[in-house]
Parts: C-alpha cells; structure tokens; sequence
C-alpha cells in the first residue's frame, strides 16, 4: 500500500506572504474538513499538501520549490496544490516544477474540493485552473484562527490603484469588499469562540465599501465598517491592519480615539519620503499628506503606535532622495519601519524605468533603515515604561517564557503561565530587556487584590 493510500483524507497547508492569505488558508482548510478530511502539520504524511503562494516576496518561486520538496519528503506520493497570487501570475511556470500536480487561480482556489475529487498525481506538468484576472470579480469572505488568541478578518479584496512597482492588481483583481452585514457575522462567530483580538485585512482596506454589492459604487465607507464593528460584543480589542494614508480620514481616526475596541495602532504605507520618487511609483499622496496623517493621530492618540511600510532602491531613487526619505522618517514621530528592498517584476511599469540602483546599494540602505527602525522602536519603547497597560498573552512557549502585545503594540514578555494564555491582564511595563522586548510586572492594585 503506498503511504498515499496509508493517509485517507488528511490534507496539510503551507501559507506565505501577508495576513489575507492565512484570512483565505483558514477558510479554505474549514471547507475541506467539514468535507470529512483530517488536518494535518506540513511535515507530517498527508494525502494533500496546499501551498498558498505570495508575489510580493522577491523569491515567490525559490520558496514555492522549497515547499514543494518539503511537502515530498513528508510524502512522496501526497497530492500538491498551488493556489494563490504566484500561482494566479505564473501558472505555467508552477506547473512545471516537480511534485506540483494541481494549480489553481485567484477565481478557483476557493473551489479547491471539487478539483481534488479526480486528481492524480502529475506524470508531467501540472494540471492548471487559472481565470483571466478580470473574472476575479466575486467576493469570498474570509477569517483565521491561528493561535486562538487574534483572528484575521478578511473585508476587502483586490485593488484599483496603479502603482509602478506592484503586482497584486494582476494577481488579485480589481477593488471589491464584503457586505458590512457578512463582515459583522464573521466577527460575531470569532467572539463566539472566545478570540480577543480581530485584526482587519484586506490588499487595500481603506477602499472598504466598493463592489459590495457588485457594483463600483461605495454603499458603504471605511467609517461606516468600523462603526458597525465597534458595536460587536465579545470582542476586546479589532486591529487595523495596513491601511493608505489617503484613505485613513479624520473620521476614523477620531473613531478610533474613542472607541470601545478599536486600538490606537496603525500601520501606514509611505514607500518613499521623495516627493518625486512618489510621483514615478504612483502613489496617491505626497509627503505632507502623509505628515498630516500622523500628525492627527499624535494630536488625539499620543501614545499610539504607527508603523510604515518603506522600499528602499526604487529606480530613479538617488542618494540624494534616499536621504530624503531617511531624513524624513528619522524626523517623524512614528515608532517601527517595515522595510522592503526593490525588486523588480514582470509585467509593471517600474522594470522598465532608468535610474536602476545597483543592488549592493538597495542592500545598503535597506541595512540603514533596519538600523533606524530599531532605534524608533525602542525610542517608543522608552515612552511606555512607567505605565500600566492590557497585554493580551500568547500561547507559545518559548523557553520558559510567553510573549503578547499592549493594545498600542508594545511586544512584552513574561516567565511562562498556561492561566494567561488568551488572556488580558493590567501590567506594569518595568524595562526593556535583553532581548529588545518589555518586561512586566503585575499591577499595584492587582497585588492588593490577592492578598
């Protein structure tokens, strides 16, 4: 009998790339066992191995082999299934890579169940299922649930701008969200199952509202999504996930000031501090935007946390706006940069730009901006210390301690308690420790309350 037949109905998923696509991993992997299959770890022996791919990465197609071949080692006559955004673009290229035998677009990797019904394993190439991206036009709503302690909500799909520098347009479709009505039952099911923490996701989530009902039009707006959640109970705490400074309004950042469960935490793509670098990428703002975007938060949430997306190298980016873009985050009062280096990619305006900078100089000055992250984040840190904040633990044990998050996103640690795991509790941020996070301890009046 081959370990194939040995594993009946047992499936094993593998996600890459941003908090959408473990959104979608989570939802797919609920309709395959409530079809009866058995989930599984990766590495273990399974009848299926899913692997749900990401573009953005600059090695999309070096890691897809690495999971491929980790996948056949587990168990070389498993079933492999590619989905997602590598696969939605480079089909024809994934399909040729040994061990795959079934390739799916961004329009049927939600139909995964009826494809696995009749496949066999591949002798040559894959079998391929791939829409043309204009067809991608539906709406699947989406959440996760990983650690049982934050779950990813899934409220938008698909995206309508035009940056130079971007694949996802192609790889997921055009801008499209789910009814506000599904959004709030899928929040209402994860306060159900006792999940502190939603963090909203979407490609371009400020853009909430348009396509819900099938249409370009916007029914509703951003503000009117985070309105109506702010009503579910049975959730602590719902985490805006990266959202454009041109779409981030007053209004909902006033919201967030007062809200009952929305946390004062954002996270704000800038890509670049060049106002001409901008203007090739085709972003929708211009540095002072953005500047008057965090400006507001500080004025009404002085102790939030505000995270920024940069990519450093991008054609036509010289020394000169290089120290633009550093000069002008190192005076910005935000706290972490996430930082990418350019890359550049099939089928998108900026590959074939002049000004390419050579990359041992994106290496260097993606190295600089890691290094002033660093320093803006323990500079937040710092602000912190003194204060009594709600941490939300995890359930991971890493060497004999425990990890969470204030509201304002400040990680903590503390020795390990399986009573705190999903749990909030009132602690004190004493000190930044060795490892770079904040060690806590209980509350005054928390101490009084037990003796």
């Amino acid at each position: 009998m081959t370990e194939r037949n040995q594993q009946p109905n047992t499936v094993a998923f593998h996600t890459l790339g941003c908090k959408l696509n473990f959104a979608e991993t989570s939802t797919i992997a609920r309709q395959l066992t409530d079809a009866g299959y058995d989930k599984v770890e990766f590495d273990q022996p399974a009848k299926v191995y899913i692997i749900n791919t990401c573009s953005v990465t600059e090695n999309a197609d070096r890691e897809c082999k690495l999971h491929v071949k980790r996948a056949m080692k587990a168990n070389p006559e498993g079933l492999v299934a590619i989905i997602g955004c590598y696969a939605q673009l480079k089909p024809e290229e994934i399909s040729n890579i040994e061990g795959v035998d079934l390739v799916l677009g961004a329009k049927e990797k939600f139909n995964i169940l009826s494809y696995l019904n009749d496949l066999e394993k591949a002798e040559s190439s894959a079998e391929i299922h791939s829409c043309e991206i204009d067809e991608a036009d539906f709406f699947i709503g989406s959440y996760s649930i990983g650690d049982r302690t934050r779950a990813f909500l899934k409220v938008q799909d698909g995206c309508d701008y035009k940056c130079t520098y971007c694949t996802i347009p192609l790889a997921r479709g055009i801008s499209r969200s789910d009814t506000i009505e599904n959004v709030v039952n899928n929040a209402k099911e994860i306060a159900a199952k006792d999940i502190k923490e939603i963090v909203l996701t979407g490609v371009n989530i400020g853009d909430y509202g348009k396509g819900e009902f099938g249409n370009k039009k916007h029914e509703h707006t951003f503000l009117d999504l985070i309105s109506e959640l702010d009503k579910v109970d049975g959730i602590e705490r719902i985490r805006i996930s990266s959202i454009e400074p041109n779409l981030l309004k007053d209004e909902s950042i006033d919201l967030v000031s007062k809200s009952r469960s929305f946390v004062p935490h954002f996270h704000i793509p800038l890509q670049s501090g060049s106002d001409e670098v901008l203007k090739k990428m085709k972003r929708r703002y211009l540095t002072n935007l953005y500047q008057n975007r965090v400006s507001k938060i500080r004025e009404v949430m002085p102790d939030a946390c505000i995270g920024v997306d940069v990519i450093v190298g991008f054609p036509g980016e010289t020394e000169e706006k290089f120290m633009e873009t550093y000069n002008f985050l190192n005076d910005l009062p935000i706290s972490y940069l996430h930082v990418f280096t350019y890359s550049e990619r099939e089928n998108t305006e900026a590959s074939d730009m002049d000004g390419v900078v050579p990359i041992p100089e994106r290496k260097k000055r993606n190295k600089m901006l890691r290094i002033l992250s660093e320093k803006k984040k323990m500079a937040f840190y710092q602000t912190q210390l003194g204060k009594t904040l709600p941490v939300l633990w995890e359930h991971e044990n890493k060497n004999g301690f425990m990890y969470g998050f204030t509201e304002n996103y400040v990680r903590v640690r503390k020795a390990f308690d399986i009573n705190s795991v999903n749990q909030i509790e009132m602690l004190k941020l004493t000190k930044i420790d060795e490892e770079g996070v904040v060690a806590v301890e209980a509350a005054f009046e928390d101490f009084l309350a037990k003796i």
